[in-house]
């Protein structure tokens, strides 16, 4: 029996990257796909993709850091739905830069979305998992959020923000049958990746893409479908017994590098 078999999953930022990855995987498993994004496009394609594949998908077009946005989206979902059993947190955005070069305006940028947009959709997702007896959420954090790398000062900010929250909705949720935990990813290999390298390393992409993936223990970058079955693992009912962990996916990067 498929492990996500009747149940309503919402992943945003579920266009591309590690969220579309984590769609298809939980489509192929039995859920109802709803996808949140900026991005009309991509989730049009991701939804006509799933569905060609014999899944269940929506999309709406949703700005988490925006809190009416967001409290829009989820009633919608849960009107139509009935019932929402798994909420993933996987929007967000990245930011090279220290303490010193990265500016106000950018490092309030990735709060909103990455801490605020968190915390917005907790808010909504939870109200009904709590009227409806449970659920199960899953936070993308990353390995940042308990170790440093360079020039990450906004972005390590959030994802460290991204854990706390998971500690503490795990924690606080406990007693109405709700599991909360994280994914501390190390370096995924994304479209993000490809165009980081191509911006800032014009004619040295092929060099700069395997110094970036052998800085990993494991020798590589992981592939977004690697993500996605964790993710898988996490919100399905043979992960009954964990809540409030933080589960590294990151080629060794915490423990031997």
């Amino acid at each position: 029996m498929p492990k996500l078999e009747s149940k309503t999953a919402i992943v945003t930022g579920g266009a591309s990257g590690i969220g579309l990855a984590i769609a298809r995987l939980f489509a192929r498993e039995g859920a109802a796909v709803e996808i949140l994004d900026r991005n009309q496009d991509e989730m049009n394609r991701a939804v006509e993709e799933i569905r060609a594949g014999g899944g269940q998908a929506h999309a709406s077009l949703c700005d988490v850091a925006d809190n009416s946005s967001v409290q829009s989206a989820i009633d919608a979902i849960h009107a139509r739905a009935g019932r929402i059993h798994i909420l993933v947190n996987n929007a967000g955005i990245a930011h090279v830069g220290n303490a010193l070069n990265t500016t106000p305006e950018d490092f309030e940028r990735v709060q909103r979305v990455n801490v605020f947009g968190v915390a917005n959709c907790l808010r909504h997702g939870l109200k009904h998992m709590v009227a409806d007896g449970g659920g199960v959420i899953l936070n993308l954090a990353s390995c940042v959020s308990v170790m440093a790398i360079n020039d990450r000062f906004a972005y390590s900010t959030s994802k460290g923000a991204v854990l706390a929250m998971t500690y503490a909705v795990a924690k606080d949720f406990l007693n109405h049958n709700i599991r909360c935990n994280a994914l501390l990813p190390g370096r995924v290999h994304t479209p993000f990746v490809d165009g980081f390298i191509a911006r800032n390393y014009p004619g040295r992409e092929a060099e700069m893409f395997d110094k970036l993936s052998k800085a990993q223990p494991i020798g590589r970058m992981a592939e977004p479908d690697e993500i996605a079955y964790a993710a898988l693992f996490l919100c399905s009912d043979e992960a009954a017994f964990i809540t409030g962990t933080g589960l590294p996916v990151d080629g060794g990067t915490l423990t031997i590098r």
